[in-house]
């Protein structure tokens, strides 16, 4: 089972309709009543629980709790095969695409935090590597808050394999890198991809040569480097401010 604790996750993971499991319920304060009225609604079952038993199955959470039999869990969210994704943009002729590819990311913190960007600033899908990123259900959707019901993933087998399967739709894939261009000279319209490296351990050599050019984000700090989910959120907001601002200027 996987119990899901964060107020923010809870609900939307009822609101996705992908839901086959209970709602624990043992202090029902203003959001949590918010929530059991959103339960009645979309019909998942409500069960009251003391505070000691729910403390035991899900500790750190807020007087409820919600459980999904981790055998569906795989089946929640969005879920792609990269051709697929590549075929529903023919399909719409979309020219401006924003991929985000996550070379062994494996903190669940920092993958839940991505996908919250990714849901924030228009990320049209998540390329990881299958069995290899991070697989903590409760963190990745707490941290999220939600948005890993709604952010569309695919799980691939080989990522080298995957970003040149992209390359072949016209993407331009850049790299994350600190010794990089700074991403706000870079020209981001059209289909990007853009790749971010491992905790510490960088883009793989792989990855690397894929890239057709690596941006980086200009900074004064006295460390190194940005943690990689806060890093993605400004290279993912940079990407659609410049759509934002193209947009703005052809219709003035």
């Amino acid at each position: 089972m996987i119990y899901v604790t964060g107020f923010h996750a809870i609900e939307e993971k009822i609101k996705s309709g992908e839901v086959a499991g209970s709602l624990l319920v043992a202090k029902a304060g203003p959001r949590a009543k918010k929530l059991l009225d959103l339960a009645h609604n979309r019909t998942v079952r409500v069960e009251r629980v003391g505070t000691f038993d729910l403390d035991r199955l899900a500790p750190g959470n807020r007087g409820i709790v919600l459980v999904i039999d981790s055998d569906m869990h795989d089946d929640s969210g969005v879920h792609v095969t990269v051709e697929e994704f590549i075929d529903g943009l023919n399909e719409e002729k979309r020219t401006d695409v924003l991929v985000a590819v996550l070379d062994e990311i494996t903190d669940p913190h920092n993958y839940g935090a991505i996908l919250r960007s990714c849901d924030q600033f228009g990320v049209d899908l998540v390329i990881t590597r299958n069995r290899r990123i991070a697989k903590h259900a409760d963190v990745i959707s707490k941290t999220s808050a939600g948005a890993d019901v709604w952010v569309a993933v695919a799980e691939v087998a080989n990522l080298p394999r995957a970003v040149e399967t992209l390359k072949q739709a016209s993407f331009w894939i850049y790299g994350a890198d600190m010794d990089g261009e700074a991403v706000y000279t870079m020209n981001l319209s059209g289909r990007v991809a853009l790749i971010l490296g491992g905790e510490g351990s960088g883009i793989s050599r792989l990855l690397r040569e894929h890239c057709d050019a690596f941006v980086a984000i200009p900074s004064r700090g006295r460390i190194d480097s940005l943690n990689v989910s806060v890093a993605a959120g400004v290279l993912f907001y940079e990407v659609m401010r410049q759509r934002l601002s193209v947009s703005y200027i052809s219709n003035h």
